[in-house]
């Protein structure tokens, strides 16, 4: 598969994807697809392997064994083309706390080689969207957790790249702003953005239009929200979540 995978309607694609750490095997020969402008949630219990394989689709760490592209890109060769492509928000809070807001959008667009009159044009637009114009010169670090995760969200997207990696994007905010969140990421993927995202709100599940769920390295569960809940005869996500992740083995985080 070439770049064209994306205009064939795959952001991603992996098959028999493996990541192996001496003897211990942290993701098993995973295979799946993402569809171009898919809302696709990507779950797991702590230690089910579910990061491991992240960091191999974004180019972070080398799979073992199979074979995956991201935005039509080859995982193996041709990673700085993967990360040029894909926008990436970290569980960890990736913006910069003693800066101000206007200063890490304008470090972020020069980071992903924008032109200053695109970084400045997109600056005024982000800061108009998120209702944070008032707020422009102030320092991140004093900023609502809400408020700076949207934040990082946004900047995420200022290069408008093809596919954006949210890993648990939402921990530790209120209800509230979690769903305004939501909205966002709806209406990244209307403008045709892939959206892969990890969460442990299994209420956000339902918002995906697929999830896979992975239990010790392995993907256990793959469908709509809908196809799993009737599969599984359960009343919600949570509900085949725990069932699933009832049977793993106990082992090492990965």
């Amino acid at each position: 598969m070439t770049a064209a995978a994306q205009i064939n309607g795959f952001a991603i694609d992996a098959q028999n994807l493996t990541r192996r750490f001496g003897s211990f095997i942290a993701v098993d020969h995973i295979t799946f697809d993402v569809k171009t402008g898919e809302v696709f949630g990507f779950l797991g219990a702590n230690g089910a392997g579910k990061t491991t394989a992240i960091k191999m689709l974004v180019g972070l760490l080398a799979p073992s064994e199979g074979v995956a592209h991201v935005a039509g890109f080859d995982v193996h060769s041709q990673r700085e083309q993967i990360r040029r492509n894909i926008g990436y928000m970290s569980q960890r809070f990736s913006l910069y706390a003693d800066l101000t807001v206007r200063e890490n959008i304008r470090l972020y667009g020069g980071i992903y080689g924008l032109p200053p009159a695109h970084i400045e044009e997109r600056t005024k637009l982000m800061l108009d969207t998120l209702g944070l114009a008032t707020n422009a010169d102030d320092l991140v670090g004093k900023l609502p957790l809400g408020w700076k995760q949207k934040l990082a969200f946004s900047v995420a997207l200022l290069h408008e790249p093809k596919i954006v990696f949210l890993d648990e994007p939402t921990g530790g905010v209120d209800p509230i702003t979690r769903r305004q969140f939501w909205e966002l990421i709806y209406a990244a993927a209307a403008r045709g953005t892939t959206v892969f995202v990890t969460t442990h709100y299994m209420d956000e599940a339902e918002y995906c239009d697929r999830i896979s769920i992975m239990v010790d390295g392995k993907i256990a569960a793959l469908g709509t929200p809908t196809e799993l809940k009737e599969r599984f005869g359960a009343d919600s996500v949570d509900d085949v979540f725990v069932r699933l992740a009832r049977g793993a083995k106990k082992g090492e985080a990965a």
